[in-house]
């Protein structure tokens, strides 16, 4: 990773933290939270070990390679998903981050001797540039619906800022069933592709 190997090993356990809870929501008893949880802890945990400080453990070649084509299957898979109308609404998201995830991996293999330190990647600036202005403008519509709202004011339709201002609709469910934290698993997720893509 770009920065000092500090800044890598809280990324990943940044990562690792949302993976796993991910994971726990696949078990969720709310539908929404079981959709997309499994592609999100496969994008949590394959970015945690992406970003493990290439000083520490430098990765073979091979294994970009082997990154590429675990999420070109996902890619596949989201699309495929995407066709069903209840898995339709975040279909573009993940399918835009496997992809991401596919061209990160490429641009690793292409750096010199398939390292992943600073300034090492190969990827190309359009592809790099769109990618970090779509995942900034995620960052921060995602940040903008954890924000609690005034008392009395409305909420978007879908949004959490409500639940999370009053803490009332929340008081019941279990953790892998809270809607505010499946968000802010999603906006580290989006900080962390950002912090990624900053070193391609």
């Amino acid at each position: 990773m770009h920065g000092p190997a500090a800044a890598g090993w809280l990324l990943v356990a940044l990562c690792v933290a949302t993976g796993g809870y991910c994971l726990l929501r696949m078990r969720s008893g709310v539908a929404e939270q079981r959709r997309w949880a499994g592609s999100e802890a496969l994008m949590g945990f394959g970015t945690a070990v992406m970003a493990v400080p290439a000083a520490v453990l430098p990765p073979p070649r091979w294994v970009w390679t082997v990154y590429a084509a675990v999420f070109g299957g996902a890619a596949l898979y989201t699309v495929v998903r995407s066709r069903i109308p209840a898995y339709r609404a975040h279909g573009t998201h993940h399918l835009l981050g496997m992809l991401a995830m596919v061209y990160m991996a490429g641009a690793m293999a292409a750096a010199p001797g398939g390292a992943h330190g600073a300034h090492t990647a190969a990827g190309a600036p359009l592809v790099t540039g769109a990618l970090l202005i779509y995942y900034a403008g995620y960052v921060l519509r995602t940040g903008g619906r954890l924000l609690p709202l005034p008392a009395g004011a409305a909420p978007e339709a879908g949004g959490t800022a409500m639940v999370i201002g009053t803490g009332t609709a929340t008081a019941g469910l279990r953790w892998g069933d809270r809607t505010e934290l499946a968000l802010a698993c999603r906006l580290s997720m989006g900080i962390a592709m950002l912090a990624m893509l900053l070193t391609v």
